[in-house]
């Protein structure tokens, strides 16, 4: 029993700091930006977003998700970020991992081939895909605990859904829609992984 404990703990520290430290980050960045790049040095690190069709805008694909438009931005981004991300690592961190980096990818890549041609940046893409994980693993995986999540998760943040249809022009639907297809595609993935080691 207290070994459990002591190891419920520990992946609790390990959660924490995942999630922590991302946040951390994001804020140093958008802070850095304003106070040293933009007011000192008169650029901005937006312009190491996503440009779509541009070849060098495919860096964005990297740097977008720790790049904002802004104090409000960050902020907006992060409450969301830490509910839904710890949502996502609740029963495996390591599913954290997979479905930020599948939702980012296919964020980044979605925006870049159909994107309006703007600069495209935020950690919503990442966002966007832990809410349509946390969706579609209730219905790929079809187990209670899958299902109850999902279930909390429309019931506290149902209203995401309509951040993929085109709205105001300095929102980035796009990065958002094809962040959530890639939060259906990871959750297709483990899922499918989940029920191979099973079998075997």
């Amino acid at each position: 029993m207290e070994e459990e404990k002591r190891s419920l703990l520990q992946e609790l520290r390990e959660q924490f700091s995942i999630l922590g430290g991302f946040v951390a980050l994001i804020w140093v960045v958008e802070i850095l930006d304003n106070l040293l790049f933009y007011r000192i040095l008169r650029g901005s690190l937006d312009q190491f977003g996503i440009v779509p069709r541009r070849f060098l805008g495919l860096r964005g694909i990297l740097f977008a998700p720790f790049l904002h438009g802004g104090y409000y931005h960050v902020a907006a981004n992060t409450v969301p970020f830490l509910v839904l991300g710890w949502l996502v690592m609740l029963r495996n961190t390591k599913d954290f991992w997979v479905v930020s980096v599948v939702s980012a990818l296919v964020s980044g890549l979605g925006t870049w081939l159909f994107g309006r041609s703007a600069y495209h940046i935020g950690a919503s893409g990442m966002i966007f895909g832990y809410f349509g994980y946390l969706l579609f693993r209730g219905y790929f995986e079809r187990s209670i605990t899958a299902i109850a999540i999902s279930l909390l998760v429309i019931f506290a943040y149902g209203s995401m859904i309509y951040g993929i249809l085109p709205s105001s022009h300095w929102i980035s639907w796009e990065g958002h829609l094809f962040g959530f297809i890639g939060g259906a595609i990871a959750a297709k993935l483990l899922v499918e992984e989940q029920r191979s080691r099973t079998n075997y």
